[in-house]
Parts: C-alpha cells; structure tokens; sequence
C-alpha cells in the first residue's frame, strides 16, 4: 500500500465511522429523547446526520474525496479518478469504518455491542425507495463536480440527505456500506440483516441509473 493509498484508506475508515456513528447514535438519543415522537427522532436523526456530513466531506475531501460510501467509489473509478486496487482498499476501509462506528454508537448508550437489528425494512415501495434515493445522490454529486462547483458538494450532499430522510419511504440508505452497518443496532436506524440484499441491489440499480442519466445531462467534458 503506497502513502498515498493509506492516507486515502485511513481518511475512508474514519470518515465512515464518524458518519455511522452519528447516524446510529443520533438514532439511539432520539428515541431516548422523544419515545412517543417518530417524526421528532427522524428530524433530530436526519439533522445530526447532515452536521456531521458537513464536517466530515471538508475534512477528508482534500485526503480522499470523502467517499464514505462503495457507490461513490464506485463512480470514482469509473471516471479513472482511482484505480481498480485503490478503489478496493477505500471499500474496505468503508465497510469497517461503518460496522466500527455502529457498533461504538452501541457501546456508548450501554447497549451490546453487538445488537443485530430486528427492523424489517422491505416492500417494492421501499426497494423504489431506494433506488431513487441513490439515483438522486448520484446525481447531486456527479452533476456538481463535473459542472467544477466542488466546494459546494458538502453542504449540497448534506441538504440532500437531511431531505432525503423525509421524503423517501426508505429514509435514504443509498449506501451498502451503511446498510450492512445498521444492520448492528436494534434501535431507530437499524435495518434487519434479511432486508440488506434488496437494499443493495435498488442501490446498484440507482447507481446504474444515475450513470447513465447524468452523461445526457452533465456529459464529461
């Protein structure tokens, strides 16, 4: 692994353990500070969420495109932004990043560490669900960086997610990596292990989708 790599690696696995630890964890004090309020938890959920995306996209922008996330790498590599070996690495680092930040947010609101989901998430409305919810991230972020406005594709990223949690049935996964981690907690954010295939597969399939569209759209120049 050159310097490189690792520093891209490293920057991956802390960046998505922040984003799962502020997506679970927020999930779990909402509940504790709203239990009779599902609306509420999912406002105070989706808030920290965007926050801590913000935060975490300026910080590891610069180091390795602030991925957090198998699909942007994905995209990454196929605009040859990354290489083949490069974009395996950044998915691991994501996928341990994630499963590491769920299970912190375990940890420090006194729960197993381990506490498998039992949320079933499933249903064709919410596989379309998901399928526009990883469509429209692709698009914000593909069409934002090829029209050179990248200084806004954190807050743009953010604002999407925080209205993404609303107005989708699914409240935005849009993520593999953060599917599999949620599959951890038993709490607001969780999604049962049986639901994750059909998640991942709408998400490939909004992915496949936004690649397609956004070269109509925002062709490469």
């Amino acid at each position: 692994m050159t310097s490189k790599t690792r520093q891209g690696f490293t920057s991956e696995l802390l960046g998505t353990f922040f984003l799962l630890l502020a997506v679970v964890g927020s999930g779990i004090m909402a509940q504790n500070l709203s239990p009779n309020d599902t609306g509420l938890q999912l406002l105070e959920n989706s808030f920290a969420t965007a926050g801590a995306l913000i935060c975490l996209i300026l910080v590891f922008g610069s180091t390795s495109g602030a991925h957090f996330n198998p699909i942007v790498t994905l995209w990454a590599r196929t605009e040859k932004l990354i290489d083949t070996r490069t974009a395996g690495f950044f998915m691991l680092a994501q996928l341990i990043g994630a499963i590491s930040g769920a299970m912190a947010a375990n940890l420090i609101f006194e729960l197993d560490i381990i506490n498998w989901s039992t949320k079933h998430r499933t249903g064709w409305e919410i596989w379309l669900s998901e399928i526009i919810a990883t469509f429209g991230l692709l698009m914000v972020i593909i069409g934002i960086v090829r029209s050179r406005k990248e200084q806004w594709v954190a807050l743009a990223v953010a604002a999407y997610i925080a209205g993404a949690y609303f107005f989708t049935s699914s409240t935005s996964f849009a993520n593999p990596a953060v599917t599999v981690a949620r599959t951890f907690s038993n709490s607001f954010a969780g999604i049962s292990p049986a639901s994750v295939p059909m998640f991942i597969l709408s998400q490939l399939i909004g992915c496949a989708l936004a690649l397609t569209v956004v070269n109509i759209t925002h062709p490469r120049s």
